[in-house]
């Protein structure tokens, strides 16, 4: 079974920038759409925000609102690792991230469930 582990978390200023990563332990990463997630400080368990999503093949991505223009999420198929830059961070982006992969599209391929993969996070604090 397929795990996932983010890492790279930690905690910088606001406006400045950090990159996640998110390895899979996993033969074919291609094979899988891959998505960020984030867990705000005091959610309920098992509630996360959608971040932002990359296809299958790296050439397409979706991001919410709230990162568009900030984040980038890309990924190296051959290192099975999918990273997410993020840029002019700001105190609400403070939160645990987390990955998730999903082998089929089914209605979009940015639309993850609870039959998606899940990995653990990584908390990313943001303050001065």
């Amino acid at each position: 079974q397929m795990q996932l582990v983010a890492s790279g978390g930690g905690t910088v200023q606001p406006g400045g920038s950090l990159t996640l990563s998110c390895t899979a332990s996993v033969r074919i990463l291609s094979n899988y759409h891959m998505g960020w997630f984030r867990q705000p400080p005091g959610a309920d368990r098992g509630f996360r925000d959608f971040v932002g999503a990359i296809s299958k093949n790296g050439e397409s991505t979706h991001y919410d609102d709230s990162v568009k223009g900030r984040f980038t999420i890309s990924r190296d198929n051959a290192k099975n690792t999918v990273y997410l830059q993020m840029h002019r961070l700001k105190p609400e982006d403070t939160a645990v991230y987390s990955c998730t992969a999903k082998d089929r599209t089914g209605r979009a391929y940015y639309e993850f469930n609870a039959l998606a993969t899940w990995g653990q996070g990584t908390l990313v604090t943001v303050s001065p």
